[in-house]
């Protein structure tokens, strides 16, 4: 290699040259986006006139521009973070998204193309064509430094000059925001190899604290939308976050890396227009997750299936007689066809009208067989008639379902009966009126499985009037793009799902959240570790395809219906179709936390400790202890010293106390992750990161969980420093720091 003997001077010439580059990017991407604004602006100033199918393209065209719009806007920060030197003496830029010039010359590759993979995974003993790696920091649309990455010394050109001293220490010593950002300019070879895994099957990924477990899930979806489009564009992908303040947490990572389509959720949003308000104790929300509740709620919509006793029924002046044979034999042609409960009482209903119109015509006498559906639309409308179909076949809501058999304890009895005992159905009793649980809406997802459409006359039509619309917009698609509109980059397909009756298109992810029933391309779950039994249920009649993420880390587990061991949650409902891959380096954690996090965690279940991670940080005095018999005092006395040294800081503190710290430290809003100082209890805390915590009373927040899982999160979630405010004893394990 060259001796550098003008370091300074060569470090202005390498930024000089990027900063020349990172122009010529950023000025075709300011071309591409008034190029999308002005289309966009052109299709809207056509107005709403002409006929059902002008209206229909334009609409389309209106949703394809925003999107492109919104996607060169979403990359707007570091656009161009990478440079690979390869062997041939060519060289190749990697960034947000790909960017050609106007002859379709590459200028920029997109991170998740086959071409950049070697920005991730080319080493010195295996450089994969690559003589070196460039990493570019930008601050808005300046180039500030740059690191370089030597693997192939031999093959380094003359007058190249080696900068910087590493990328990924760098970002890691930056401070949080209180919004995640992207890892895509640092991932690491250990975290590539599972984005661009192939998506078919489920693959679980375990990691520590500081693994990256959430990132890389994140830019996992990113990538699979990018290689999969056809397939996830029309079906979706559907990301499973632990709370709303954790979603919000994330919400920027998927389009600052080019993606908008993917719906986040957590489990208490499933189902459509239920909305879960009430709250319940930890080991009733995991009574609720058991298996059984499948059996329990199938018990519960079958007894809605009834045959009464024999009973006259008045039609206008005359009467017709119910019979047990006849509901009986009306049962079983409605479940022949095995169809949902709702769906099955359109064929029982229509049975019995059958028969009572036979009996209601021998009644009258010389009844025209022409006359027979007037008899049925007599009985149809008789208030007997309507009320005794209903008993022997009852038209059944979801959220009905559940909250009767809350509500009275002998009906749950008996659809639990040899499944829950009288402790438990006690335990689960509660009014009618009582708000929904988030436990409570996996079993109205189950309850909705069985039950189907709730006013199925409805649905019916407008499912038919949907598939013929469907097909006559492919048509017409095809006719548009037959005259060469859309300059071949949208399919009839993708143009037709854009069409509407009125109005702009829905995107995927909007008709995906109306409806309950859809089913997704793939699905990543995170802090997958505390899901339930009905949770995994829910999720995969979500995904039929089991094309899943699942990301966790069981030492973590704090629910009660949580797992510790991943075969527990997996080997029952996918038969131990599921494959492995971990994460072993924390990149995150100070050593001197993490030691301290994990002997906690040993201690406190020595047959389960936490998975070992090699820690990437060496920070000996991250570590303080705070013994005091004024824990608030000490409380804000710490957050004074926490705001000198600068960045985001969380006081994490059990439950009960978090309202008074709230008040003492005069925050309006204690969980605002935009502001520089929060209170949160473990929960709350799950799955995101700040420059310092302050943990309040370990001890109690330990005797407060069902586990050692809260604990363990919370004096795992700072980057820099971890300061311990206590009065009661610590728990063992502390005596390490």
């Amino acid at each position: 290699m060259p001796e550098d003997r003008s370091p300074v001077p060569a470090l202005e010439n390498a930024l000089e040259h990027e900063q020349r580059y990172v122009d010529t990017v950023y000025g075709r991407v300011d071309d591409l986006r008034e190029d999308a604004r002005r289309r966009l602006q052109g299709v809207q100033r056509s107005g709403a006139s002409g006929t059902h199918q002008n209206r229909s393209e334009r609409d389309a065209f209106a949703t394809l521009y925003a999107d492109r719009l919104a996607q060169l806007n979403n990359v707007e920060e570091r656009l161009v973070f990478g440079r690979l030197d390869l062997d041939d003496g060519g060289q190749r830029y990697v960034g947000r998204i790909g960017v050609s010039d106007v002859d379709q010359v590459p200028l920029l590759t997109d991170w998740r193309a086959p071409a950049a993979r070697s920005f991730y995974q080319a080493t010195a003993a295996s450089p994969d064509g690559v003589v070196l790696r460039r990493h570019l920091q930008t601050r808005g649309r300046r180039v500030v430094s740059i690191e370089d990455d030597l693997l192939d010394a031999e093959a380094l050109t003359d007058g190249v000059h080696l900068q910087g001293e590493g990328a990924l220490m760098s970002a890691l010593l930056e401070h949080r925001t209180g919004r995640m950002g992207d890892i895509v300019a640092t991932i690491q070879a250990e975290q590539d190899a599972i984005i661009r895994s192939p998506a078919d099957g489920i693959l679980v990924v375990q990691g520590g604290p500081g693994t990256g477990k959430t990132a890389v899930a994140l830019h996992r979806a990113a990538y699979l939308l990018y290689a999969n489009r056809e397939v996830l564009e029309r079906s979706g992908v559907l990301l499973i976050g632990p709370s709303r303040v954790f979603l919000r947490y994330i919400e920027a990572v998927l389009p600052s890396l080019g993606e908008t389509g993917v719906v986040s959720l957590t489990l208490s949003d499933l189902v459509p227009d239920v909305t879960a308000t009430g709250t319940e104790p930890d080991d009733v929300a995991a009574l609720k997750g058991r298996a059984v509740w499948s059996r329990i709620i199938a018990r519960a919509v079958r007894a809605k299936e009834r045959v009464l006793p024999p009973r006259d029924l008045t039609v206008g002046s005359h009467t017709v007689r119910l019979l047990p044979g006849d509901v009986r034999e009306g049962h079983t042609r409605a479940r022949r066809a095995h169809r949902t409960h709702n769906e099955a009482r359109a064929t029982f209903v229509r049975h019995m009208l059958s028969v009572l119109a036979r009996q209601y015509a021998e009644e009258i006498g010389g009844v025209d067989p022409d006359e027979r559906a007037e008899l049925v639309e007599e009985l149809r409308t008789s208030r007997d008639v309507r009320v005794a179909l209903n008993l022997c076949w009852m038209p059944l809501t979801a959220a009905g379902v559940v909250s009767e058999l809350f509500a009275k304890p002998h009906k749950l009895a008996d659809a639990a009966r040899g499944m829950l005992s009288r402790a438990e159905i006690a335990r689960l009793q509660r009014p009618a009126d009582a708000p929904l649980t988030p436990a409570d809406v996996l079993l109205i997802d189950e309850a909705a499985e069985l039950i189907g459409p709730e006013d199925e006359a409805d649905r019916g039509r407008a499912r038919a009037a949907a598939e013929a619309q469907r097909r006559a917009e492919v048509e017409y698609a095809q006719q548009v793009l037959g005259e060469g509109l859309g300059g071949g980059i949208v399919s009839a397909e993708q143009l037709a799902s854009r069409f509407a009756e009125s109005g702009p298109a829905l995107t995927t992810a909007e008709r995906a959240l109306a409806d309950r029933a859809w089913t997704y391309g793939h699905v990543v779950v995170d802090e997958a570790q505390e899901l339930s039994e009905m949770a995994w249920r829910a999720l995969l009649r979500r995904n039929p395809r089991r094309s899943m993420t699942i990301v966790g880390d069981v030492a973590q587990t704090s629910a009660s219906a949580g797992v510790r061991r991943w075969s527990d949650a997996l080997d029952g409902p996918l038969k131990g179709d599921w494959r492995l891959a971990e994460l072993t380096v924390n990149y995150r954690t100070p050593r001197s936390v993490m030691d301290l996090a994990t002997a906690v965690a040993t201690a406190a279940d020595p047959e389960r400790p936490p998975s070992p991670v090699q820690s990437a940080r060496d920070e000996p005095d991250a570590v303080t202890l705070h013994p005091t018999s004024d824990v608030l005092g000490t409380v804000r006395a710490a957050v004074e010293i926490a705001h000198e040294r600068g960045g985001t800081i969380a006081v994490i503190a059990p439950r009960d106390q978090r309202a008074a710290l709230t008040a003492e430290l005069g925050l309006r809003e204690a969980s605002d992750l935009g502001a520089p100082l929060v209170v949160l209890d473990p929960a709350g805390a799950k799955g995101l990161e700040f420059d310092q915590v302050i943990l309040v009373e370990p001890s109690e927040i330990a005797a407060q969980a069902t586990g050692a899982g809260d604990l363990y999160v919370s004096m795992t979630r700072p980057t820099r420093y971890l300061d311990v405010v206590h009065s009661e004893p610590l728990p063992a394990g502390f005596e390490v720091a």
